[in-house]
């Protein structure tokens, strides 16, 4: 609110006992959008600096300022020596204008990154400091006031469109009356809390706060209050030099904190995604439970049936269908299911797994925020920062994979992530004796089932395989998926080939269900 209309006024009213009648007798600017101007009452001077950045718009009032004697540049000489009339506050705008002799002048347009200082002649502009803001040549001072009613009826009329009607009041008067639960109160208690505050406005303290790792200048208290003042000159002062003190330090810790506010937005969202997934896992348990139906009821299944009603003597006798492949036995449909069963339980032991390692995760991360966030000053923030870096890069070191792997029955089974990986997978990871799948004609990952000395590699791992490389295809969506499945030794990729491409000798097809689960 160091801008702000109302704080501009109280500033104006300040600045009009300190210059009416001196005279100014200097004007310079050393900086880039900075401008410092000296005013003399012939027994001591008053200095103006304005610091006009895009970033960061603040008038300050040094007790005193050593001119440098190189790259220093008069400006707005046409006034030098004239003396000030008048301290000028616009109404209900966030402009002040200084009047001196001569019918001259001078502008405080505090507009953020637009702000600037004009130059008047009379009512013609003559100069502007900010050159590249063009616009600034066509104001009009007698443009500026802008009438508000504060009045209870007017107040009322505009219920539901106070922000604008206020236009005034800015963000921090509106966050401030939302933390008074502004919106939630009746419309006589919101009327009376905001008459309250425009009296605060009117007649205020000035308040140096903090709030989410940036320093404020306010005339409503709200967020941690640093310091309080009753005049605006010391205030300000003192808000510029503690702001230009700190300004780096939360810009750096913002910086830092940003990314693993991402980490920990992530974490928090894969906890909540897996502990829901888990839940509905938990939920369905029902594969082993119609294997024991099956099991059951042997003598009532016919060969080849497609499905048959039962009693469910897990869940009060109520009648469930299941659903039988007609091709297998009774005795296999409830292996299937078994196995289902089985494989449902190690996902949601998995699950459990992955939860708890992503739980500990926050939590480091949670630290890391603790850490940064209680830091008091730059070389306490490098500290942890410099911790955090080396952490950052022993994690970069862990070698990341080029594949999946899968367990099923004993075996590895590894999935290629991409193209160049599959040919690393394939070309560094696998060996003559292990088994190479892909999903016929498309593009998709290669797969290997790492071989066991001795072992013959079983029907259903094979299959198991052939699964995953369809899932991983171009052919995912397909109802069945012709699978290559051939021993490594037989295939081999030719030099100029693009990542992926490989030749296979000799192999069989086998017809699958694209599947990620079993």
């Amino acid at each position: 609110m160091h801008n702000n209309y109302f704080f501009l006024r109280q500033l104006s009213q300040a600045l009009s006992k300190k210059l009416v009648g001196s005279t100014l007798v200097s004007c310079f600017s050393q900086n880039k959008e900075e401008l410092i101007l000296e005013f003399n009452d012939s027994h001591e001077s008053f200095f103006i600096k304005a610091s006009l950045q895009s970033e960061f718009c603040c008038l300050s009032f040094p007790d005193s300022f050593n001119r440098a004697r190189k790259n220093s540049i008069d400006l707005f000489n046409a006034i030098l020596m004239k003396k000030v009339e008048r301290i000028y506050e616009f109404k209900n705008e966030r402009c002040f204008l200084i009047e001196l002799e001569a019918n001259y002048s001078l502008l405080f347009k505090l507009h953020g990154n637009r702000s600037n200082i004009i130059l008047f002649d009379q009512n013609s502009v003559k100069e502007i400091f900010r050159n590249h803001l063009n616009a600034d040549y066509e104001i009009k001072v007698s443009d500026l006031d802008r009438e508000v009613d504060w009045s209870k009826e007017e107040f009322f009329n505009h219920s539901k469109d106070l922000q604008r009607t206020y236009f005034t009041l800015g963000k921090p008067v509106w966050e401030y009356l939302d933390k008074n639960n502004f919106q939630s109160l009746d419309s006589e208690t919101k009327w009376s809390l905001f008459e309250k505050t425009i009296q605060q406005l009117n007649d205020p303290q000035y308040y140096i706060l903090e709030k989410v790792n940036k320093l404020m200048f306010s005339l409503v208290p709200y967020g941690k209050v640093i310091s309080q003042f009753t005049d605006p000159v010391k205030g300000i002062n003192e808000f510029f030099q503690l702001y230009s003190q700190l300004h780096a330090f939360y810009s750096e810790k913002s910086t830092t904190l940003r990314p693993i506010r991402e980490r920990e937005k992530s974490a928090l969202s894969y906890i909540s995604k897996n502990k829901l997934k888990l839940q509905e896992l938990l939920n369905d348990t029902h594969y082993q439970a119609w294997g024991d139906l099956i099991m059951a009821n042997l003598h009532n299944i016919k060969a080849r049936q497609e499905k048959f009603l039962v009693d469910n003597f897990y869940a009060k006798n109520q009648l469930v269908e299941i659903k039988l492949k007609a091709d297998l036995s009774p005795q296999k449909n409830a292996e299937v299911f078994y196995r289902k069963g089985k494989n449902q339980k190690i996902e949601i032991q998995k699950l459990k797994e992955a939860i708890e390692r992503k739980e500990k995760e926050l939590e480091k991360i949670q630290a890391q925020i603790a850490e940064i966030e209680s830091s008091k000053d730059l070389k306490q923030l490098r500290i942890s920062s410099k911790d955090l870096k080396k952490i950052g890069k022993k994690k970069e070191s862990v070698e990341i994979l080029p594949f999946h792997e899968f367990e099923f029955k004993g075996y590895k089974i590894l999935v290629g992530r991409n193209a160049v990986s599959n040919d690393i997978l394939t070309l560094k990871y696998s060996h003559k004796e292990d088994l190479w799948l892909h999903a016929k004609d498309v593009a998709g990952s290669h797969v290997i089932i790492k071989h066991q000395s001795g072992k013959k590699f079983p029907k259903d791992v094979i299959e198991r395989a052939a699964e995953l490389a369809a899932y991983n295809s171009k052919r995912k969506t397909d109802s069945l998926c012709p699978v290559t499945v051939t021993s490594k030794k037989f295939v081999r990729k030719r030099k100029g080939d693009p990542a992926g491409a490989v030749v296979v000798e000799r192999g069989e097809v086998i017809m699958v269900e694209p599947k990620l689960t079993s």
